[in-house]
């Protein structure tokens, strides 16, 4: 998928890049924690959200502030300047009515703009999302170590060549990856953001809390969330669900906070958007899918590489053999 990336300037002076893709009727996505557009169409891990959004509509992706392509040299990372730089994506593409689809920490981004102005945003899709950082669940005290402990991780070794600090993170967004999509976001942890930025981003998003909003979202609003979803527990979206007045729940099986190309969940979150969004039912492979065949192709091909299971097969063989030849030396006994 080809992309053109431009830039737009922040009120406070900050450069952010972004991208379109497809054609159709506008979708703008907020940025999060752990995007870099030109990486993304490369990563197993989000080039199928890509495609599928693109299919039948413009998708419009920004990096944050410090992060990505996005400028690298800023000074401050809040969460109003997360939605200032929405309102500054959408001035500068002109657009008078969208979509808008919060992911993650980018739910909340997307909250707070829909609440102040309705009138521009036709839709509101939520996935995987949060009303409250983890500075405003539970047991404060207890979060706060967690905050510390993943604060800690990103200072040790967010930017080094070796995955194991970043693989802890990793282990929470996909649980249920494979090694490649793991190398993957790996590799996405260390190119999409210093250390230093990391770890504010991380803090920002601990401090969110946009429940008193919830009420005053007067939007048509999906909210999606996995059952088993590790880094953001189920309960966040139900408790979204809940609190925004006529929003449709639509659970999601899976424990990846980031559905995978292949798991059941990334057909059921774009049948329940094409639903909702009143587009034609899907039909067939989902863009980013392979087809049947293919993946026959490949199961086919990692039997083959396994070792054990060569010996098995072998061994299979052989005993089979053996038989044949037991059973027709009795046969011709006399």
């Amino acid at each position: 998928m080809d992309q053109q990336i431009q830039y737009c300037t922040t009120l406070d002076g900050v450069r952010l890049a972004y991208a379109v893709t497809g054609k159709g009727s506008p979708i703008v996505r907020p940025s999060h924690w752990l995007t870099h557009l030109e990486y993304d169409l490369k990563s197993p891990v989000w080039l199928h959200l890509v495609l599928g959004l693109s299919q039948r509509h413009s998708l419009i992706r920004y990096d944050a502030r410090g992060e990505g392509m996005s400028q690298r040299d800023v000074l401050d990372i809040s969460f109003e300047l997360w939605v200032s730089d929405l309102e500054s994506i959408v001035d500068e593409l002109a657009l008078k009515k969208f979509t808008l689809l919060g992911v993650s920490q980018g739910a909340s981004v997307a909250i707070a703009y829909a609440a102040r102005y309705p009138k521009r945003v036709s839709h509101l899709i939520l996935y995987g999302a949060y009303a409250r950082g983890v500075l405003h669940q539970g047991n404060i005290e207890k979060q706060k170590k967690g905050l510390e402990l993943g604060r800690t991780m990103i200072r040790e070794g967010w930017g080094s060549d070796h995955d194991t600090y970043r693989q802890w993170f990793t282990s929470h967004f996909i649980p249920d990856g494979s090694a490649e999509h793991a190398r993957w976001f790996n590799e996405l942890e260390r190119v999409s953001a210093t250390p230093e930025v990391a770890e504010k981003h991380l803090v920002a998003a601990a401090e969110i809390n946009v429940v008193d909003l919830l009420p005053k979202i007067a939007v048509p609003t999906l909210v999606l969330h996995c059952r088993g979803d590790l880094r953001i527990p189920f309960s966040n979206g139900e408790e979204i669900a809940a609190g925004i007045p006529g929003a449709k729940f639509v659970p999601l099986e899976g424990r990846n906070h980031l559905f995978l190309a292949d798991e059941p969940a990334h057909r059921s979150f774009f049948e329940a958007v094409a639903s909702f969004l009143g587009d034609p039912p899907i039909k067939g492979p989902l863009p980013g899918t392979m087809p049947r065949k293919k993946r026959l192709e490949n199961a086919v091909k990692t039997i083959e590489q396994n070792w054990i299971i060569k010996i098995i097969i072998l061994l299979a063989a052989i005993t089979g053999v053996v038989i044949f030849f037991v059973e027709a030396w009795r046969m011709m006994r006399p």
